[in-house]
């Protein structure tokens, strides 16, 4: 009971499952079963983010989800965005938007909010746009920020291909919600932070760290920003052959 209490105070995002093996390669033998009845007893759950909490408006043009058995080759082909709450000390919630290139994992830009409305997104899609160009490909939910005529202005003005998850189908999005996992589990849950300027210091700290030093297993183990420039590469080395 020990062994399991403290690999959980070390990786508080560990479930039973992941709690076994690690267990299992350092030779405890013990049985998922047993584990997961020991956590229940403990009252030990793994920490995850919460559903969405972007809704629809019916007046709203919706459109159709384009990246199904979609390959994505190259950086700027696809954009993905969405929506996470982060509750503060108190009890009150702040919100926190980011855009992900889906080829590299890279944070593009994030804004931080205490009002969940669609100018916090629009100045996120603003900032990308400026420092990285333009995506063919731009994914969303169905949310109410995003299906705004403002919001899809902005695309449509810049001839981006707009597309968004199918009703209830979060992982349309999975890449997002990974990031959003990742830094809840590896930086909020695991410290208290007094303000929203401590959050967002937080935030911004965890971001750098994730595209710069993170490595990441679906890349190979490279970084994001390893990605990028490993592309970046490949292509020099091409016209130059």
């Amino acid at each position: 009971m020990e062994s399991i209490l403290s690999k959980w105070y070390l990786c508080p995002f560990y479930g039973y499952r992941r709690i076994h093996e690690s267990m299992k390669q350092e030779g405890m033998e013990i049985s998922k079963k047993r584990i997961r009845r020991l956590m229940e007893k403990m009252e030990l759950r793994a920490i995850y983010p919460k559903p969405r909490l972007t809704k629809a408006r019916k007046e709203h043009e919706k459109y159709k989800y384009l990246l199904r058995n979609k390959q994505i080759r190259y950086p700027n082909q696809v954009w993905a965005s969405d929506i996470t709450y982060i509750k503060l000390k108190g009890g009150s919630h702040a919100y926190l938007v980011v855009i992900i290139d889906l080829y590299s994992r890279k944070v593009l830009s994030w804004r931080f909010s205490n009002t969940l409305d669609k100018y916090f997104c629009m100045d996120a899609l603003n900032e990308a746009i400026k420092r990285y160009g333009i995506p063919a490909i731009f994914n969303t939910d169905q949310g109410c920020q995003f299906t705004s005529d403002e919001f899809t202005g902005i695309l449509k003005e810049k001839k981006v291909e707009i597309s968004m998850n199918g009703k209830g189908r979060a992982l349309d999005n999975v890449f997002v919600e990974r990031f959003f996992r990742s830094l809840k589990c590896e930086k909020i849950y695991i410290n208290t932070y007094s303000s929203m300027k401590t959050v967002k210091q937080a935030i911004k700290d965890y971001i750098k760290f994730y595209n710069s030093e993170r490595p990441h297993q679906g890349l190979e183990y490279f970084t994001p920003d390893k990605m990028v420039q490993s592309f970046v590469d490949e292509n020099e080395r091409k016209l130059a052959a």
